[in-house]
């Protein structure tokens, strides 16, 4: 049987796909090796990060205030600093940092108004 090994990429609908690439190239320090897309090598992975697929209810609200059926989460190298680099480039925070076992996550609102969620794993003991 044929298995599925990997998340190949996130595609959305923008309505101006070079400027968001551009203010997430800006503020978040997406690899700019295109104006298009921005391509995260395996290396690139911190160790205790995954690409996750997640079916969620069609009932929940985890992706509000977004009215999108989708959520991108990043995995970053520093959520606060990120958090504040969002911010200070036009986009809307959303509720409080959390932490868990796994790391810690935060929300915004980027400029087509998706909800995005930053994650920092929990450093490799």
């Amino acid at each position: 049987m044929a298995k599925a090994v990997g998340i190949g990429g996130i595609f959305f609908k923008s309505k101006d796909p070079v400027a968001l690439m551009a203010w997430y190239q800006a503020c978040l320090g997406l690899p700019g090796e295109a104006k298009e897309y921005a391509s995260f090598p395996p290396a690139a992975m911190p160790p205790n990060g995954a690409t996750l697929f997640s079916p969620f209810k069609s009932t929940t609200s985890y992706f509000a205030p977004s009215k999108r059926d989708f959520m991108i989460n990043f995995i970053v190298d520093d959520l606060d600093g990120a958090l504040k680099q969002v911010a200070e480039a036009g986009a809307t925070l959303v509720g409080d940092p959390q932490s868990f076992d796994y790391g810690r996550f935060g929300w915004f609102i980027d400029p087509d108004g998706n909800k995005v969620e930053l994650w920092q794993p929990t450093a490799a003991v």
